[in-house]
């Protein structure tokens, strides 16, 4: 059974005569009388009753008209989606954002995706370190990372999408919260809550680049994974530590942010995705994304 079966069948259901489907199909009444007799044979059940003056439909076939448009609405259904996928418009993304760009970039994200792609399901995976991130895009578990450069590995390609200072996160009632900007070099003799060493975290190589550079080695008293939990142990005043300044959208009772003073580290943010990944809503996406939420480099 075929298709052009079942529009032939509907044709002369509809209109209850075989001279007016024909016009309609753009074809000769014998061959469509022809196939509607194969039709019922295929079936194996009488569809019509044929009349001199009328066609009507058997018991069978009342039933079979409902079935066929079901079948053709879901097969037009199947052929448009094909081409709103093949364009980008329709499937399914794995997206991972690391700790520290989970609480402002991945509601941007989200709301332009929602905006430009509402047909494209998103998943999306807070507070992932970068080690993680690229893990998940060589096994293919994410389709795109949000993460902290640098990433050598030729099989990802990796875009700067951003840069950003990075800030000093303190207990509210710190000796140096009321200040508008802070030395790093005050922070010499203060214990730091930071991301953890022993995975190689991006954003822990940062501060310890960034403290070494003002004269000092930070002394740490807490290693986190997620940050949250970062901000949450500064609030409780177990230590002091250094975020990007996005972090900042992470209000959290007890912690204060504050822009450190003088020239400061920045660190890069980028995007990075599998090299020969060639899904369409892959490549539509990233255009978006590079078009609505990425910063200058």
């Amino acid at each position: 059974m075929e298709l052009r079966h079942l529009r032939y069948f509907l044709a002369v259901a509809e209109e209850r005569h075989f001279g007016r489907a024909a016009e309609r199909l753009h074809m000769a009444q014998p061959p469509l009388s022809q196939q509607i007799r194969q039709l019922e044979a295929e079936v194996g059940a009488q569809l019509l009753e044929r009349t001199t003056r009328k066609v009507d439909l058997t018991p069978a076939g009342v039933l079979f008209m409902e079935r066929a448009r079901s079948i053709l609405k879901a097969a037009d259904a199947a052929a448009t989606d094909a081409v709103r996928a093949a364009s980008g418009e329709l499937g399914r993304l794995s997206i991972g954002f690391t700790g520290s760009a989970t609480y402002e970039l991945l509601p941007a994200v989200a709301k332009v995706a929602r905006e430009e792609l509402p047909d494209v399901a998103l998943e999306l995976h807070g507070e992932m370190l970068t080690p993680a991130q690229v893990s998940g895009l060589l096994e293919g578990s994410l389709d795109v990372g949000f993460l902290r450069p640098p990433v050598r590995v030729p099989d990802l390609n990796v875009r700067v999408i951003r840069r950003e200072p990075l800030v000093a996160v303190l207990p509210e009632r710190h000796r140096l919260a009321r200040r508008r900007s802070v030395p790093l070099k005050a922070l010499a003799h203060e214990w730091f809550i930071t991301y953890p060493s022993h995975f190689r975290s991006v954003m822990h190589d940062a501060v310890e680049t960034a403290c070494r550079k003002a004269g000092f080695r930070h002394r740490v008293a807490q290693e986190v994974n997620e940050t949250a939990t970062l901000v949450s142990f500064v609030a409780a005043g177990f230590g002091v530590a250094l975020v990007p300044a996005s972090v900042q959208h992470l209000q959290i009772t007890g912690a204060v942010y504050r822009p450190l003073a003088g020239r400061t580290e920045n660190v890069a943010l980028a995007m990075a995705w599998r090299g020969g990944d060639r899904s369409s809503v892959l490549a539509r996406f990233l255009t978006v994304v590079r078009a609505h939420v990425a910063g200058p480099d």
